[in-house]
């Protein structure tokens, strides 16, 4: 990630200037950090995962996002952009500018952004006590790593791989890996 601005930005700040940005930018502690555009298999997998999710959750309380719509980890001073979110909150279904209460959040893995996904942004996203899974999903591996919140507050790890079929517990969902990597070129062939 590489600092936009060398300014200090306010909350306030960020989101008025952010409006009129043509790329998208995170927000961590006033500092404000550009994001690179994603290659094609990445925006496929997004896709993949945000339709199946959709479907499935029709006519539930529940509703989709994809990467356009800003997260805010308020006790991390924090705006992130994940690939896709699910929220069952009401709050979140009436909000304009973020989300503050998903249940499950996606993020695709890249070369840049792997370490980044697995640690600082996941130690974050842990502060959302609406947060019950958080999905890693690595094209290169054809994995899913699911992880999900106990009752006693721990993540357990759960991979997927292959034929299975990956299940997201907390909104009752089940998605074939072969949807996911639906429409990617196998590199190996």
């Amino acid at each position: 990630m590489q600092t936009a601005e060398s300014l200090f930005f306010t909350v306030d700040s960020y989101l008025a200037w952010e409006e009129l940005q043509e790329e998208k930018h995170e927000y961590v502690n006033g500092e404000v950090f550009a994001m690179g555009g994603a290659r094609g298999e990445h925006v496929l997998v997004s896709l993949n995962m945000a339709s199946a999710l959709k479907q499935h959750l029709r006519r539930t309380p529940c509703q989709t996002y994809m990467s356009d719509m800003k997260l805010r980890v308020a006790q991390m001073d924090a705006f992130f952009y994940p690939d896709v979110m699910v929220s069952c909150a009401k709050e979140d279904h009436q909000a304009e500018q973020f989300l503050s209460s998903p249940g499950l959040i996606v993020e695709v893995l890249s070369d840049s952004t792997e370490a980044y996904d697995r640690g600082a942004k996941f130690s974050a996203y842990r502060h959302l006590s609406s947060l019950k899974e958080y999905v890693l999903v690595d094209i290169k591996m054809r994995s899913v790593e699911c992880f999900r919140r106990t009752a006693e507050s721990e993540w357990l790890m759960h991979v997927y791989t292959d034929e299975q079929v990956c299940e997201f517990l907390s909104l009752g969902v089940s998605i074939e890996m072969a949807v996911i990597f639906e429409d990617i070129v196998d590199s190996q062939q």
